[in-house]
């Protein structure tokens, strides 16, 4: 069966973008570029694989990434409609028109039941890239947690998930650190 694989990148006080939903406060560190592209080449957006050194289409565990609106919305402002070309791309939204958007799928219903049903089909592994709103909705068909952690602290903005208190335990599968700061954290279910 496919797993949901929540790879995000947050800061220490567990914000994955400021209020305003920018993000350009997590910057992709130097030391940590090779690691990603190596690791995780999946979760580079497509239109950098070139300057990243990343083969497109790249090779790895992922066939599909979903997204929150939010998530995908700085994409569309930068006039990018397929931030992720190389994947099949699920974007959740209540207020896109699938029309309007025929280079990525839009999701309309309930995250967690589309979810149960997209694992349950053939195919790689599933990225969930964020947000807060929407890791909080799918918590319980998330497999595994990946937290690329940086060394900021920002006082608010849109939390790594974003849901009531109720607390889910994860355990600490390995840590991988970089001498700019930044813990590569996994954990699973």
């Amino acid at each position: 069966m496919r797993q949901l694989v929540y790879f995000v990148a947050s800061t220490l006080d567990g914000f994955i973008a400021a209020p305003d939903g920018s993000f350009d406060f997590l910057p992709l560190e130097p030391d940590v570029a090779p690691y990603l592209v190596s690791e995780w080449p999946q979760t580079l957006p497509t239109f950098a694989h070139a300057q990243l050194g990343v083969e497109s289409p790249p090779a790895g565990r992922f066939d599909t990434v979903l997204m929150g609106r939010a998530t995908y919305d700085p994409a569309l402002k930068a006039g990018v409609t397929s931030p992720y070309a190389h994947l099949e791309q699920y974007v959740f939204s209540r207020s896109l028109a699938p029309a309007d958007h025929s280079d990525v799928s839009v999701v309309t219903g309930e995250p967690a039941a589309f979810v149960r049903d997209l694992k349950a089909q053939p195919g790689g592994d599933i990225w969930l890239c964020g947000g807060g709103q929407l890791a909080g909705q799918l918590l319980d068909e998330i497999d595994e947690l990946v937290v690329k952690l940086n060394p900021v602290v920002v006082g608010s903005g849109i939390p790594l998930v974003d849901r009531g208190f109720d607390p889910r335990r994860f355990t600490l599968t390995s840590a991988r650190p970089f001498d700019s700061g930044v813990v590569v954290l996994r954990y699973a279910r």
